[in-house]
């Protein structure tokens, strides 16, 4: 009589139940400095209480993001990858548990007798080597992985449509700044044809005058394709078809012309490099497809160890009557894997492979996100700056621009000196404009970064 026919099964599973092959997860090392290098100085009228985007005090923004986080599609299908991965844990989880099947059979003999029989069969897989555990510690890894990511394609969509709405806002106010350049330039060349048929002025002042109209006029279509093509993204990302979102923007008239009217007035929680990695949906999807991937190994390193069945049977011979004659039966069947060529080393060795790779995955994110959140701080920092010197220059601009076309209605000034004043005017505010969005942008980045609160 062999060892294993000695030994019951139950006995040989309280043996064996601790042999887990493969190794436990250990975190990598992450590079996580106490504190960033720049810190955010900026005044904020009020604490963040709910989600970022909220900061802008704009409630058609709110409605936005509302509504794409919950129509757009691809958080529908990362929901729908969620669910996938929660049966599959459900399936791995299952094979803790017997199998049971049923059968029947029945046949004519040319003798007459007919004959039938039914039967019951099972099957139990002994986790002698630790293979189920390391597949439904796999399986759970990657269900939090999958919702990681699905709170990841939530943060990028809310980003999303809040830079949408800042890009058509800006293509509005530079439609609407362009409306103001151009009144600017049509009485520039209205004055400058009224001397020129006084004589008082060359033909050629009204010819720079009409050219440098056509110009700023020309300037429509891009803008106008602009704010299409953010209205068309944006609703895109609705889960809509394009055409018919933001219509409300074209009728705006509650910002200056000279301005974007987007401001925020919230704090922007920066927080340490050790909150980002807790908060960053991203990072920890990456650390737990690392997990997934480690015990990967153990599912791979368990087919070089013996693996244990129990089958059993029971059936009855129906022909003359139920219960006639039943049997039973309970074996144990061990596989023992003794030569395949490498084949099992391989996808071992493909294994821990893989898993290093998530590893340096992990350690890219991770370094990915603490460079998103150091050049956010120095953005924002730099274009505060940067808006404080074009609104000096904006009002400069103007109180040249009126004095030098006063002293060209006197004939003490030149045409071009008055060209010139126009164009640093109309310049020095579209870049005005510019510089509002881009902090709106870099806003929005250094949120994203961070992985501020979204509700």
């Amino acid at each position: 009589m062999t060892l294993i026919q000695k030994l019951s099964p139950a006995l040989l599973t309280l043996l064996l139940a601790s042999c887990a092959v493969g190794p436990d997860y250990v975190a990598p090392p992450t590079p996580e400095p106490s504190q960033y290098s720049r810190t955010l100085e900026r005044e904020a009228v009020r604490p963040l209480e709910d989600a970022w985007w909220t900061g802008f005090s704009e409630p058609e923004l709110n409605a936005l993001v509302e509504t794409a986080l919950t129509r757009n599609l691809d958080i529908r299908q990362s929901a729908e990858r969620l669910a996938a991965a929660e049966a599959l844990a459900g399936a791995a989880r299952s094979d803790f548990f017997p199998t049971l099947d049923a059968g029947a059979d029945a046949s004519v003999r040319t003798s007459g007798r007919d004959t039938a029989s039914a039967g019951l069969s099972f099957s139990q897989i002994v986790d002698v080597n630790g293979q189920l555990r390391r597949t439904v510690e796999r399986a759970r890894a990657n269900v939090l992985a999958t919702q990681f990511e699905l709170a990841d394609i939530q943060r990028l969509t809310a980003a999303t449509a809040v830079s949408l709405y800042v890009d058509a806002r800006r293509a509005r106010a530079r439609l609407t700044l362009l409306d103001t350049s151009l009144e600017l330039q049509q009485r520039t060349l209205n004055i400058v044809e009224r001397r020129a048929e006084a004589g008082l002025s060359a033909d050629l002042d009204v010819r720079r005058a009409t050219a440098d109209l056509a110009r700023t006029r020309a300037q429509r279509g891009a803008l106008q394709l602009q704010e299409v093509r953010a209205r068309n993204a944006l609703a895109v990302l609705l889960g809509q078809a394009p055409g018919g979102v933001l219509d409300a923007l074209s009728a705006r008239t509650d910002a200056p012309s000279d301005a974007l009217g987007l401001s925020y007035d919230a704090m922007i929680p920066v927080g340490v490099p050790a909150d980002l990695l807790r908060q960053r949906p991203d990072l920890r999807a990456a650390e737990a497809r690392l997990i997934a991937a480690t015990a990967d190994i153990g599912v791979q390193e368990a087919d070089l160890y013996p693996a244990l069945r129990l089958p059993g049977a029971v059936t009855a011979d129906l022909s003359d009557g139920p219960g006639d004659a039943i049997a039973a039966s309970l074996s144990a069947v061990l596989d023992v894997p003794l030569f395949d060529f490498g084949r099992r080393q391989a996808e071992v060795d493909a294994a821990q492979a893989r898993a290093a790779e998530a590893a340096l995955a992990y350690q890219q994110a991770v370094l990915g996100a603490l460079e998103e959140v150091e050049t956010g701080l120095v953005a924002i920092e730099s274009v505060e700056a940067r808006l404080t010197d074009l609104e000096i220059a904006v009002t400069e601009s103007e109180r040249a621009y009126d004095q030098l076309n006063a002293l060209y209605r006197e004939g003490l000034a030149s045409f071009i000196d008055v060209l010139d004043a126009q164009r640093t005017l109309i310049g020095s505010r579209e870049a005005l404009v510019d510089s509002e969005a881009d902090l709106a942008d870099a806003i929005i980045a250094l949120n994203l970064a961070l992985a501020s609160p979204t509700a």
